[in-house]
């Protein structure tokens, strides 16, 4: 048997992110855009815990403070963005509060969270017995993207 619950950092939380894919020539996805996304994230564990609870959710503050770290009112760059330069002095005269990623984008987003979620888990002795086992982020209603390790 399975438990799996849920937590969602819903759009009107404000983690409003503007990136860009830089790789994507014949999009206007090339372009600088911004959204505030959401996050939801699954945990997973065959048993529960001595509070009968999967994981507690009064305890993810700071991963809460990470997503808002990397997310809110931030533009979010690829480290091989090669407008890099543009980027740092954008940031130099405070006009942009960069956080620089290994890749952006929803999948990548989704990726980066469900690391940081299940390091979280490691650092608050949740390992092994739960596990993050889906990260979905949410650009709006109609696009989102899931990552499932």
């Amino acid at each position: 048997m399975t438990y799996t619950s849920t937590k969602t950092y819903g759009h009107e939380l404000g983690l409003s992110c503007c990136f860009r894919q830089w790789r994507a020539t014949h999009s206007h996805c090339r372009y600088l855009h911004g959204y505030a996304i959401s996050v939801r994230l699954q945990f997973e564990a065959e048993l529960l815990d001595t509070r009968n609870w999967v994981v507690d959710f009064g305890g993810l503050k700071d991963l809460k403070q990470a997503l808002q770290d990397t997310f809110d009112h931030k533009t979010v760059v690829a480290h091989d963005d090669p407008l890099m330069d543009w980027f740092n002095r954008g940031h130099e005269q405070g006009l942009l509060d960069i956080v620089v990623l290994d890749d952006v984008g929803c999948e990548r987003f989704a990726e980066y969270v469900y690391q940081l979620a299940t390091n979280w888990l490691d650092r608050h002795g949740y390992a092994p017995r739960c596990r993050v086992s889906l990260v979905e982020v949410r650009e709006h209603g109609a696009n989102s993207a899931i990552y499932q390790p």
